[in-house]
């Protein structure tokens, strides 16, 4: 394990150690914040950490760029490895180093989907916070977890202006787990979810072509999430593949086509080969692409099934270990109550294989108008939020005549 990577594990499990990391950091940065000149025209973006360019932070970055009212900002994004990702040196920083707290300090607008502030507590009262975060919660998060799970010790109070969610379902537990006043909760969607909307059929077709899928076959996306307690020697957490992917291939390979997408956080330890009938593409940079050239969608307890609902295609829980993850990681509902699910191989096969699944769809129709309420003009509608809360004037829709 590298020292970068046990320092990490340290100060995340340590109750001890993070703790004066906590003070130490947060004291040194306010004392820092005294001698650094706000910058009016900075935004600073962030994906995951830093350690993605994706998500709904790249979805309003894209249309700032676009936007006349942001053409003399600095946008600027942060990167745990900034050279591994296309963008201009100049618009790109590294996270944990000196300058990236420095523009931190000095930004009039932050712009995740996680955290800007690495653990710390240094916001100035100057900076508005926009916080899209990246899913609707069916694990349990924050002080919803047992206490007795050491995964999940630190500070959870999140200081944002502004926070997203879909759903009242999720307004309660974020404000709840977060401690965000839920006057700070607006309820518009997510922006990296609109194009599940308004995407058009040449669009898809386009895209099908792109990814290379063969005409005529079905696209199964399968979309498993991580399990805390599976973990490899460097501490990171890992997936073994829970399904036979030979015997996929003998029961599907002729009409399907399975694209596999593993969660970031267990990516790097899965060990799939391409083929005609399987694409690993867990390092496929926009996971909506994938969601919109699939047919039906296949996970276990991942907050994709919330994203997915919007479309109205078939989705299925394939939920082979589900009473050891409730067990261990808690869950806010059994998933399996509202989506066609199973622990068997073999039945999730003839599942899928059905055909027109109309129960499988109507599931996901019930699914979405209970947990998704808010869709379709997320971007819009944010980028106006921060447009006002700057002082830039605010877009008005044209008028139809």
């Amino acid at each position: 394990m590298s020292i970068k990577r046990r320092l990490f594990y340290i100060v995340k499990y340590s109750f001890v150690v993070y703790s004066v990391y906590y003070v130490v950091g947060t004291l040194f940065l306010r004392l820092l914040k005294f001698f650094i000149k706000p910058d009016d025209k900075l935004i600073l973006f962030s994906s995951f950490g830093g350690r993605k360019f994706d998500d709904s932070p790249k979805t309003l970055y894209e249309l700032m760029l676009k936007d006349k009212r942001f053409g003399d900002y600095k946008l600027i994004w942060a990167f745990t490895n900034p050279d591994e990702v296309e963008l201009s040196e100049d618009r790109k920083i590294k996270c944990d180093t000196l300058n990236y707290y420095v523009t931190a300090l000095k930004a009039r607008v932050w712009i995740t989907n996680s955290s800007i502030e690495r653990g710390l507590s240094f916001k100035g009262k100057n900076t508005f916070y926009f916080n899209t975060w990246h899913g609707t919660p069916l694990k349990k998060m924050g002080a919803d977890i047992s206490a007795d799970n050491q995964s999940f010790k630190g500070k959870t109070k999140n200081r944002c202006d502004v926070f997203l969610v879909q759903g009242e379902y999720e307004a309660d537990i974020f404000s709840r787990v977060f401690t965000i006043e839920r006057e700070k909760i607006r309820l518009i969607g997510l922006p990296r979810n609109d194009i599940l909307i308004q995407y058009t059929n040449k669009y898809q077709l386009e895209l099908r072509e792109k990814l290379g899928i063969p005409v005529g076959k079905k696209v199964i996306l399968y979309a498993p999430t991580f399990r805390e307690y599976e973990k490899t020697e460097d501490l990171e957490c890992k997936l073994t593949v829970p399904i036979n992917l030979e015997y996929w291939k003998e029961r599907l390979g002729m009409d399907y086509v399975l694209l596999f997408r593993a969660h970031y956080e267990v990516a790097k330890s899965m060990e799939i080969t391409d083929d005609d009938f399987v694409r690993e593409m867990s390092a496929y940079p926009q996971l909506e692409d994938l969601m919109i050239v699939s047919d039906m969608l296949v996970s276990d307890y991942s907050s994709i099934f919330f994203d997915y609902s919007v479309m109205h295609k078939p989705m299925y829980c394939f939920a082979y270990d589900y009473e050891r993850y409730a067990s261990e990681r808690g869950m806010y509902f059994d998933i399996r109550d509202y989506i066609s699910a199973t622990d068997n191989e073999v039945d999730l096969l003839s599942m899928l294989t059905k055909g027109n699944d109309f129960e499988a769809q109507e599931k996901s129709n019930v699914f979405q108008k209970k947990y998704v309420t808010a869709y379709g003009l997320a971007t819009k509608l944010s980028i106006d939020i921060i447009a006002k809360e700057i002082g830039l004037f605010v877009s008005v829709p044209k008028r139809h005549m």
